[in-house]
Formats: structure tokens, C-alpha cells, sequence
């Protein structure tokens, strides 16, 4: 079955895969030789929308986000007609921006939530999800011209792509979303990175951040699969504590371009790791 082209990324995520899908692809075996494909630190979805897998298991620890693909999945018909009455203005976003220091934030639709974090991450700074201490979204207004909030063709597309094929949402931690995986399935896996620098660890996507112990049980994870015959590739950056984890597999280099991060450092070229076990 040909690909739709329309289905791709509908949100800016930091680390996203886009620019990078080149040199993943060539790693990753035949779509259709794999059972089922699992990706358990989903993001953006780059990855997931180019291969385009007719079973997968997709998970994200982002509440925010995983609803989002929900509502896009069951209700993108009233997503977009949400979307349409976001203005572009200052007063405007910051007005939407704090709804989650309320109280009753918790108590609206799936569908608002979708809408305001779709309108958030078009209309933000660069395009990045960040939350402080207390999960609240603390991005500044990014003073785009004309953003393109109301994507209407992506959004029908990644809509008809989750409902015509075996895809199952999971919001839980990778390794419960990855219980029931068996040999003949994949695995992408791409976590938030391990710092290059002290100054380059930004206040998490998630409330939870992602600290040095679950790198290393991550690894677990990973000696677990190749133990039981399954394959999985990788994602990091190119962090000495990274290389040094996995030294036993196979490592590959690729260069990236980084233009979503906090700090102006880490913008640019980066030197990111591929990890794979076969």
C-alpha cells in the first residue's frame, strides 16, 4: 500500500525526527517483514508517520500529547473547528497558556486540551514544549506572522491513518509499554536525550524529566531484547556516559541539525548515536 505523503508530524517537538528519517530508515528492517512496531517514546511521530506500520504499539509519558493523538484518532472534526477560533495575539496566548495554573483545568474536554496544546506549540517560541517544577506550560509567546494552527489536511490524514490501521495509544512508562513485545516485532526507541552539557538539560517535556537512572534502565531494557531475539534501534546523543552504555552494540554517527533548544548551544550541527543490536 502506497504511503500518504499527508500523513508527517502536525506539532514542533524538540528532537524531533524529521530531518534525521534518512539515515534511521536505512537501519530499520522492512516494515512489512516486522509483526508488530513498537515505539515507546513517541514525540512528534516522525518516525511512526514515514514507516507508516499497519500494527503498532506507540506510547508517550505526555499526557497532553498522547490525548492529543486521541482526539485526533476519535474527534478531528471538532479539534479542527476548535482550532479555527485560536487568535494570534499576545494577550490571546498567554490567556490560553495559563489555563493550566486553574484549578479546573483538569475538568476540561480532551478536545480543548488537544486544541490548546496544538495552538500552543504553533504559536510559542521556536516551537518548544516546556513546562516548570509544577507541569505548567511556560513557553513565550513567539511572535510568528502567520502560524499555521489549523493544519486541516495533516490532521484529517494522521486521522484516517490511526483509524485505518492496528495502532494502540499507551501513556504509561516504556517499559510497561513494552511488556508484551516478542520476537518478530520492532522497537524505535528514541528517549530524551542524555545531555552533551550540564547547561543543555532544559526542564523536561514531561513533569517527570528523564534522569540518568532510567538511561541505565533503559539499557536493561535493551540487554532484555537482545536477549530474547528482538531487534531495536536506538536514538541518543553522542554523550560519552551514552557511548560508554552501549559499547557492546553496533554504533553509527549521524549529524544533526538542532534548531529547538533553550539554550543557543545546543543549536546547530550535533552529533547524535544510532545504537542497534543486529
Amino acid at each position: 500500500m502506497a504511503k500518504d505523503k499527508l500523513v508527517q508530524p502536525f506539532l514542533k517537538w524538540a528532537g524531533g525526527k524529521r530531518q534525521l528519517i534518512n539515515a534511521i530508515e536505512k537501519y530499520i528492517p522492512n516494515i512489512d517483514d516486522i509483526n508488530t512496531y513498537y515505539e515507546p517514546f513517541l514525540g512528534g511521530g516522525a518516525v511512526l508517520f514515514h514507516l507508516q506500520p499497519k500494527k503498532a504499539v506507540i506510547n508517550d509519558l505526555n499526557a497532553d500529547l498522547i490525548n492529543t493523538y486521541e482526539v485526533i484518532r476519535d474527534n478531528v472534526d471538532e479539534l479542527i473547528e476548535d482550532l479555527k477560533k485560536h487568535k494570534n495575539t499576545p494577550e490571546y496566548y498567554y490567556e490560553i497558556r495559563n489555563w493550566d495554573r486553574n484549578s479546573d483545568f483538569k475538568n476540561l474536554s480532551k478536545i480543548k486540551k488537544a486544541s490548546r496544546l496544538i495552538y500552543l506549540n504553533k504559536t510559542c517560541y521556536n516551537g518548544l514544549f516546556r513546562v516548570n517544577s509544577n507541569g505548567e506550560f511556560n513557553t513565550p509567546f513567539g511572535y510568528y506572522k502567520k502560524p499555521n494552527i489549523v493544519n486541516e489536511d495533516v490532521l484529517r490524514a494522521v486521522s484516517k491513518y490511526l483509524n485505518e490501521n492496528d495502532i494502540t495509544l499507551l501513556n504509561c512508562d516504556f517499559e510497561i509499554a513494552l511488556k508484551d513485545i516478542k520476537p518478530g516485532d520492532f522497537v524505535y526507541l528514541d528517549p530524551p536525550y542524555y545531555p552533551l552539557s550540564n547547561t543543555s538539560n532544559f526542564t523536561s517535556y514531561t513533569f517527570d524529566g528523564f534522569s540518568e537512572n532510567d538511561h541505565v534502565r533503559l539499557k536493561k531494557l535493551c540487554d532484555q531484547l537482545t536477549k530474547k531475539g528482538i531487534k531495536f534501534l536506538l536514538s541518543n546523543s553522542s554523550a560519552p556516559f551514552i557511548i560508554e552504555l552501549y559499547k557492546d552494540y553496533k554504533l553509527e554517527f549521524v549529524k544533526a541539525r538542532r534548531s529547538i533548544n533553550s539554550n543557543g548551544d545546543g543549536r546547530g550541527q550535533v552529533k547524535e548515536v544510532l545504537v542497534r543490536n543486529y
